[in-house]
């Protein structure tokens, strides 16, 4: 699998995932060959390039609630895109209301973790896309700590608009890899300013505002080592977690995003700034250290992951590959000077796994259900 810019896409080449427009309406399937038309259609809807498979490379399974996230991802990106324009230009809401409650309904409910799959993210849709993924682990997280309905409400629908200032950033610094001390001081005080026009946006309901200033201020003063605020709502402190791990685990064009291992160590590691109990709510909200995941161990080797650890998700049951070694992580005494380096994943971000080795090992382990693929050779006029 590789990543093509979409200048560089050839007639034939086939796709590793789909592609839906803003609508959620599946244009493309995986493993089609994209034709000529196809080609200028993809350029024409603006996506920097698209991932596609090797020529004899199988194509990449799928569960349907991973297709499901990816379709959901599109469509409110989109949506989030316009309500954050409407806001800028018209000084009040839209539909932020159906926003949220979409979130919420499809993702702050569920007594199941996800597979919380990171899109590749360009310079022009970032924010829409960082927005998104940061209200959706606030209504997960906020469903997972039993929190008020009219407080998951004001968190989701601050963590959509916490970022709203940077819209408002000049072009010549948004496109930017690198940002200067200069330009980190004008997209703060872009940001203060989209948090003040909140007084208006939500004028009848001030915790929006409070839950994404005392997110940033909470931020900048553990960045400048300054004493923390005393007193904290609750859905900034889950917007704290929420933005950290999306923040970290993104992926860029410019820059290799951390692993969810190394974020979630992050955020255990500094419980003075991100509560343990919000942090564990993350934890059970979505895929880490499933059994089956292949890994790497800071000392080079390879294995997978047997059994995860109830109590610390970092410190599984692993099986080495290069022994067939079984080691109990979570046996400190044995092991303190073995962690878990990193997740094995494909070149589009997904969790490499095999269950199959367990299963050869006598290991039972619940096996994802992944949904078939059909072939479309040619493509459909007017899909795009």
């Amino acid at each position: 699998m590789q990543f093509v810019k979409s200048a560089d896409l050839k007639k034939g080449m086939r796709l590793a995932r789909p592609i839906y427009n803003r609508n959620g309406v599946l244009l493309y399937e995986r493993n089609s060959k994209l034709t000529e038309q196809g080609i200028s259609s993809i350029r024409n809807f603006g996506l920097i390039g698209i991932f596609v498979l090797e020529p004899a490379e199988p194509v990449p399974p799928m569960t349907q609630d991973d297709i499901d996230f990816e379709r959901f991802q599109t469509m409110n990106v989109y949506a989030i895109q316009e309500e954050m324009n409407y806001i800028l230009e018209r000084k009040r809401v839209a539909k932020m209301q159906v926003i949220a409650a979409n979130i919420i309904r499809s993702y702050g409910h569920l007594e199941k973790k996800i597979n919380f799959i990171q899109n590749l993210r360009s310079k022009e849709d970032r924010i829409y896309k960082h927005s998104l993924n940061v209200a959706i682990l606030c209504a997960m997280i906020g469903h997972r700590m039993n929190i008020k309905v009219d407080e998951q409400l004001d968190t989701v629908i601050a963590a959509v608009v916490h970022d709203i200032g940077k819209r408002t950033l000049p072009k010549n610094i948004m496109d930017k890899d690198v940002l200067t001390e200069e330009d980190l001081a004008m997209e703060r005080m872009c940001e203060i300013s989209g948090h003040n026009l909140l007084d208006n946006v939500f004028e009848s309901n001030a915790g929006i505002k409070r839950i994404c200033v005392q997110t940033r201020k909470a931020l900048d003063d553990y960045q400048n080592h300054q004493p923390m605020q005393q007193k904290i709502v609750i859905g900034a402190k889950i917007l704290l977690v929420a933005e950290t791990y999306d923040t970290m685990t993104a992926m860029k064009m410019e820059s290799e995003p951390s692993s969810e291992v190394k974020a979630i160590r992050y955020l255990m590691d500094n419980p003075e700034l991100f509560e343990p109990r919000i942090v564990e709510a993350l934890i059970q909200s979505i895929h880490i250290l499933a059994p089956g995941t292949c890994i790497e161990l800071n000392t080079g080797e390879k294995g997978l992951v047997i059994t995860a650890n109830p109590f610390n998700i970092l410190r599984p049951v692993v099986l080495g590959f290069n022994n067939n070694k079984v080691m109990d992580l979570s046996n400190e005494r044995a092991y303190k000077d073995i962690h878990i380096k990193d997740i094995m994943k494909t070149m589009d971000n997904r969790y490499i796994m095999d269950t199959s080795i367990l299963r050869k090992n006598g290991i039972e382990v619940e096996e994802p259900e992944y949904v078939p693929y059909e072939e479309y050779e040619e493509y459909v006029p007017g899909m795009f």
